[in-house]
C-alpha cells in the first residue's frame, strides 16, 4: 500500500511558494473516477444520523477516502512537516443561479489551535471559476496576523451563529459564540479570484484570507470537497472537533 508520505510529494519550489503566498494550486489530486464515485455516493439516501457535524469522514467511507487520500493528506504532511490529523471535512455544493457565497475569512477564527498548524485542502469536484462562485484568496495574508472580523450579514452569502464548547489543553472549559465571519477593512483589490479545474486542489493555511462569491452562472453547479488538517500534537480548542483522526 502506498503511504501518504510516499504518494504526496511537492517540489521545493512549490513548498517555497506556499510559504510565501499562503496557498498553492496543485493539479491532478483526484481522478475523474474518484470524483464520480464520490458524487454518485452523495446521491444515495442518507441514514437518519447523516448530519454528523464536521466529522462525517469518521463514519462515511467516501468522505474518509478523500480526507485520507495519499496525495491530499501526503502533501499536507509535507507542508506541515510531519504526521497530520483530520479536524473536519466539508462537501461544498453551490447551486447555479444564486448559490450563496462564503464571506472572506480566516479559518483560525473558527478553528483556533495551539500551536496554530491549521491548514486546508480544497479540491474542485467541478470546474470552478469566478463565474460560478469559485474560490478566492488573498496572497500573503497569512503573514499579517489574525485580522479583525465582524459578523457577516450579506444576504448573498451564508450567515449563521452558534455557541460552541471550548476547552484548553490544561482543561479549562468555556463557551464561545461563533458566527459567519467577514474580515474588516479588506482591500478588495487584493482578492484573487481563482479558476480551479475539476480534480485540482488548493492548499492554504488557517491564516490565509479566503472565501467565495455567489454563483452567478445560470446553469453551472460549483462543488468542492474541503479537508482541514493539523500537525499531530496540535490542540484544537473546539470540543466538537477535538478528537482528530490520524492519517497513516
Amino acid at each position: 500500500m502506498v503511504t501518504t508520505e510516499q504518494a504526496g510529494r511537492l517540489t521545493a519550489e512549490q513548498v517555497t511558494r506556499f510559504r510565501a503566498e499562503g496557498y498553492l494550486i496543485v493539479p491532478g489530486l483526484l481522478t475523474d473516477a474518484e470524483i464520480d464515485a464520490f458524487v454518485e455516493h452523495e446521491k444515495l439516501p442518507k441514514p437518519e444520523n447523516w448530519q454528523y457535524g464536521l466529522r462525517w469522514h469518521e463514519i462515511d467511507p467516501q468522505y474518509k477516502y478523500l480526507a485520507t487520500h495519499p496525495k491530499m493528506a501526503g502533501m499536507a504532511r509535507q507542508l506541515l512537516g510531519g504526521p497530520v490529523k483530520i479536524v473536519q471535512t466539508m462537501y461544498l455544493k453551490k447551486a447555479a443561479a444564486g448559490g450563496k457565497g462564503i464571506a472572506l475569512h480566516q479559518d483560525t477564527h473558527y478553528l483556533p489551535s495551539e500551536p496554530n498548524t491549521l491548514m486546508a485542502c480544497w479540491v474542485a469536484l467541478t470546474d470552478t471559476d469566478p463565474d460560478n462562485g469559485g474560490l478566492c484568496v488573498v496572497p500573503g495574508s497569512h503573514l499579517t496576523g489574525l485580522r479583525k472580523a465582524r459578523k457577516n450579514v450579506n444576504p448573498e452569502q451564508v450567515t449563521w451563529e452558534a455557541e460552541h464548547d471550548m476547552k484548553t489543553r490544561d482543561g479549562r472549559a468555556y463557551k464561545q459564540k461563533l458566527h459567519a465571519f467577514e474580515i474588516e477593512d479588506l482591500d478588495m483589490d487584493s482578492v484573487v479570484r481563482l479558476a480551479v479545474p475539476r480534480g485540482t486542489g488548493v492548499f492554504f493555511t488557517g491564516m490565509t484570507i479566503h472565501g467565495s462569491f455567489e454563483n452567478k452562472s445560470p446553469d453551472r453547479l460549483r462543488s468542492a470537497f474541503a479537508t482541514h488538517y493539523v500537525h499531530e500534537g496540535t490542540w484544537v480548542l473546539r470540543c466538537d472537533v477535538q478528537e482528530n483522526m490520524r492519517v497513516e
